[in-house]
């Protein structure tokens, strides 16, 4: 099964790479770095650890784990990231600017070969659902111990690997250890063959993210360039079939609320100049981020640069997150949620289920359906300080009450690296411990 997947693969090779440097020039990445998609790239000393991470998020939990790696017992070994995305190269390298942060490598045989021959890892560390069977497999035959960090997977993809048989389950019963998100992620890893003894349950790492300390000051200082005195709402990484619904929203909001202004992030860099267009259309007055300020009001402000959307969260008094009025899996819920703000999310949150059952049952989050439910609840909490109060402070209640993730996966690495001589599947916990 495995061979049949990687010769559709190398049948796919003439489609996907010219898609892939599209994208690229699409997203103004350019082609730094390319030749690691095939491989390519320095050499390391050896000896150290190759986290694997999939775009933004991913990035950003990996990186939590990086620097608490750095400062325990693994700081004498050099740690490398990679990611599959331009835009999760782009944010590991703003967060992490002193690691070694590389484009991951095509999921061919001699592409991720050379890579391991070029970073001669102790560990390879793969965060959430990243499960490449050939990556996967080369290391277990380079008897790389393979650690899932954070993991988590669908019932339905655990469906499909069940009956695609033999695409990962030789790997997973050999040398893979997962540190699952939730113990319905840890039961699915056991269906999958995973040893009971090498899976267990530690959290989701993006729970253990700590706030930047000026963050408060940096969304204070934006809020007084952009909206003194005015309501402020973030709609975050929304995706293409989203931003008609919230602006629509919008202009509904403004006949309650003609102060409000909406801060529109879009989840793509290519995607910046067409959703301006799509604004222009509907006659709000905008300005662009990257642009100077209007001297006229302006009534939605286009987030159209990176690594800023948690400054504006920090500037803002209610926070939509996308990905979820369509039907993509909703994004990062616990961005907004750590800053304590009222969160209101699509109903489409099938990417971290647990994370919206948790903000939900706390009355942290509510799922809106469409433009005139997404208005309603943006003009009930804009019009009451206290709700949005007491909202807040829920989620970041829940965030505290989650944490835990780290110290869990961290200790997972250290009965791996204690036991890796003798009997490493022994140390490694069981699906039932907590975190």
């Amino acid at each position: 099964m495995r061979r049949l997947y990687t010769l559709l693969l190398y049948l796919a090779l003439p489609v996907v790479v010219p898609a892939m440097a599209l994208r690229a020039w699409r997203e103004h990445a350019g082609f730094a770095g390319w030749r690691q998609r095939f491989g390519f790239g320095p050499h390391r000393a050896g000896g150290g650890i190759w986290v694997h991470a999939a775009s933004v998020g991913e990035a950003q939990a990996a990186a939590i784990l990086i620097e608490a790696l750095r400062g325990a017992a693994h700081r004498d070994g050099e740690i490398t990231l990679t990611c599959m995305t331009a835009t999760g190269r782009a944010r590991a390298r703003a967060l992490l600017p002193d690691i070694d942060v590389r484009y991951a490598p095509y999921d061919l045989p001699g592409c991720v070969r050379r890579t391991l021959q070029r970073l001669k890892p102790r560990l390879l560390i793969v965060m959430e659902t990243e499960l490449w069977p050939n990556l996967l497999h080369q290391a277990a035959q380079d008897e790389v111990p393979i650690l899932l960090a954070s993991a988590r997977i669908s019932e339905r993809t655990a469906g499909w690997y069940r009956r695609l048989t033999g695409l990962l389950q030789p790997t997973l019963r050999e040398r893979v250890w997962v540190a699952a998100q939730s113990a319905a992620d840890a039961q699915r890893f056991l269906a999958l063959g995973v040893p009971r003894e090498r899976v267990r349950v530690s959290g989701n790492l993006k729970f253990d993210r700590r706030l930047a300390p000026d963050l408060t000051a940096r969304g204070a200082a934006l809020r007084a360039r952009y909206a003194p005195g005015r309501p402020v709402w973030v709609a975050g990484s929304t995706q293409e079939g989203e931003e008609p619904m919230v602006l629509a929203a919008h202009r509904q909001l403004r006949a309650r609320l003609p102060e409000a202004l909406l801060v529109l992030a879009p989840r793509y860099p290519q995607r910046f100049d067409a959703v301006v267009a799509l604004v222009q259309g509907t006659q709000l007055r905008l300005v662009r981020r990257s642009g100077p300020n209007p001297e006229d009001r302006f009534e939605v402000l286009v987030l159209d640069t990176l690594g800023e959307l948690m400054d504006f969260y920090a500037a803002a008094d209610v926070a939509f997150v996308g990905g979820s009025l369509v039907p993509l899996g909703g994004h990062n819920l616990l961005e907004p949620a750590a800053i304590g703000l009222p969160v209101l999310s699509g109903p489409h949150q099938f990417n971290s289920p647990d994370i919206a059952r948790t903000l939900n049952e706390c009355g942290a989050l509510t799922t809106v359906t469409d433009a005139g439910s997404l208005a309603a609840a943006l003009e009930r909490l804009l019009s009451d300080p206290e709700l949005r109060a007491r909202q807040g402070d829920s989620a970041r209640a829940a965030i505290e009450a989650n944490r835990g993730a780290l110290a869990g996966v961290l200790a997972t690495i250290e009965a791996l690296a204690s036991t890796a001589a003798s009997s490493p599947v022994a140390a490694a916990g069981s699906p039932s411990a907590s975190h």
